[in-house]
C-alpha cells in the first residue's frame, strides 16, 4: 500500500493535471481554468482536445506515469452504469473500471478524482463525496453527476439545484445548444454528448487547491 502524498503549492508553479479518458476535454477545462497545467489520456483519438493529448490506455499510463502528476481524475466509461444504457443496450457490453480505476490511481500514492453518473452512487460503486449539476453554477441546464476524492470532499458550500421551468433538455435535435451551455464551445455535437461542464471541476480544483498543505491522497 502506497503512504498518502502531501500536496502543497508553490509559488509561481501551475500544478499538474492527468485526466485518463479524457474525451474531448470538457472536465480538463475546468482544471484549466482552475490553474492546472492539463494532459489527458484517452483511449480514442481526440482531435480537438485542447492541451496536452496521449492516446494510449487509461489503466496503464496511470501506472506508469501517474506518479508524476500532482492530481489524477479519472472518468471511467459510464455505459455500464447509466439507466440509458438499459434501454438501449447491454449493460454487459461495456467495461466495469471503477474498480480498477479507483486501485490504479490509489497505487500510485498522488490525490485524485473520479467522476462518473449518480447511477454509480445508487449502487454503492462511487462514494458521492460531490454530486453536482449545471444549476448550480449558473447553467441553465440539468446535468448530474457524482465526483469521489481522495481527500473525502468538503469546502465551499454550493446552491442547491434548481430544477425550474425552461431548463435545456439532453435531446440530439438541440444539442448544439445544450453542447454551447455546458461551455463546451470546442467540441462537437458528437463529442459533447459525453461531456460534462467545466464549471465542475474548476469548482473541485478551488476546493483542492484550498486544502493548504493538508493530505489529499
Amino acid at each position: 500500500m502506497t503512504q498518502p502524498a502531501t500536496f502543497r503549492r508553490v509559488r509561481g508553479h501551475r500544478p499538474r493535471l492527468l485526466d485518463l479518458c479524457c474525451g474531448a476535454g470538457g472536465l480538463s477545462m475546468g482544471y484549466y481554468l482552475a490553474g492546472f497545467d492539463v494532459v489527458g489520456v484517452d483511449i480514442r483519438p481526440q482531435p480537438n482536445y485542447p492541451f496536452t493529448f496521449h492516446q494510449a490506455d487509461g489503466l496503464q499510463y496511470c501506472a506508469d506515469h501517474g506518479q508524476e502528476y500532482d492530481l489524477i481524475h479519472g472518468s471511467w466509461p459510464c455505459e455500464r452504469y447509466a439507466t440509458v444504457t438499459r434501454w438501449r443496450g447491454n449493460p454487459d457490453d461495456h467495461p466495469d473500471l471503477i474498480g480498477p480505476g479507483r486501485e490504479v490511481m490509489q497505487a500510485t500514492g498522488r490525490p485524485w478524482v473520479m467522476e462518473n453518473v449518480p447511477e454509480t452512487a445508487t449502487a454503492g460503486l462511487l462514494r458521492p463525496d460531490y454530486l453536482l449539476c449545471g444549476t448550480q453554477f449558473g447553467l441553465n441546464l440539468r446535468r448530474h453527476r457524482v465526483f469521489e476524492t481522495s481527500w473525502g470532499g468538503g469546502g465551499d458550500l454550493v446552491p442547491p439545484c434548481w430544477h425550474r421551468k425552461g431548463l435545456l433538455a439532453f435531446e440530439h435535435k438541440g444539442e448544439r445548444a445544450y453542447a454551447d451551455a455546458m461551455g463546451c464551445t470546442w467540441m462537437t455535437n458528437l463529442e459533447a454528448r459525453k461531456a460534462v461542464p467545466p464549471a465542475y471541476t474548476q469548482w473541485i480544483a478551488t476546493q483542492f487547491l484550498n486544502l493548504d498543505g493538508r493530505t489529499a491522497a
